[in-house]
């Protein structure tokens, strides 16, 4: 029986050229969500009822100045997490081609770990509670999530394994099976299922007003999806056990999961003292 196969969509990866300047659909995925990223944020910490004691942590208008430093630890730590953590040898190789992020190649863990930092220093600057910060940006990342596994379907990275699901394509450069559409996956699960839960907590339980509970819920819930994910995930140079059943993404993100049940249990106790 021959499988069901979906046509890849011929999709050009240029998505507007002016002259000798191309803007391509991947960067725009990803300035995409930064942006509803940013202009989330600001409707978090200007709803007073979110907070305790009605007060948010910072104003509105800083969040401006919040994007600029999450933006830079987003693209700064995805792409050296990328090149340091997944595919170290081609960028040694050519280390100009680290610079040309539009050719693709962010990874997430980088990405979070370069805007940790970049959250330590803003709250630094500005004299605000670490936690706090973390909580907000930690609800507003799923739009972020979403489109960047958007932006890896349009380049046709990061595929799945072969299937014959009736939902499988065949992506270009990957040979004539059809596999799973796992950056699909992860764009649901990641993205807008990790968002309705994150909004559910922040605006129907009033997560916010304990602080611990937003992130650690972020760590935990995208370190699930993203582990259930990866087992759908072509092995190539993610795989680090023979047999390729545990992956460089699992192993990544067990830590998360560990740390975000941690930190609800630990805000939920204070909660309760």
């Amino acid at each position: 029986m021959v499988p069901l196969v979906i046509s890849y969509p011929s999709i050009d990866p240029v998505a507007l050229q002016i002259g000798p300047l191309s803007v391509k659909w991947y960067g725009l995925a990803y300035v995409a969500g930064l942006l509803l990223g940013w202009l989330y944020m600001k409707r978090l910490v200007s709803d007073g009822r979110l907070w305790r004691d009605g007060k948010p942590p910072f104003a509105a208008t800083l969040a401006d100045d919040l994007f600029l430093w999450v933006a830079v630890g987003v693209v700064v730590g995805g792409r050296l997490g990328h090149v340091l953590l997944y595919e170290p040898a081609p960028f040694l190789n050519d280390p100009v081609e680290i610079f040309k992020i539009w050719h693709g190649g962010m990874a997430f863990h980088g990405g979070m770990l370069g805007t940790i930092i970049a959250m330590w220093l803003f709250a630094r600057q500005h004299k605000i509670a670490v936690p706090a910060v973390m909580e907000v940006v930690a609800a507003s990342v799923p739009f972020g999530l979403f489109f960047g596994r958007i932006a890896n379907f349009i380049n046709s990275e990061i595929v799945g394994r072969p299937t014959d699901v009736p939902w499988a394509f065949v992506f270009p450069g990957w040979g004539p099976e059809p596999r799973h559409p796992v950056q699909l996956y992860e764009a649901l699960l990641e993205g807008a299922v990790l968002f309705l839960i994150l909004r559910w907590l922040t605006h129907h339980r009033l997560a916010l007003k304990t602080p611990g509970v937003v992130g650690g819920a972020f760590l935990a819930g995208y370190g699930t999806f993203r582990l259930a994910c990866e087992f759908f995930k072509h092995e190539e140079y993610r795989s680090i056990v023979g047999d390729g059943m545990l992956t460089m993404g699992m192993l990544y993100s067990l830590p998360m999961i560990a740390v975000g049940i941690w930190l609800i249990a630990r805000g939920r106790a204070h909660a309760f003292q």
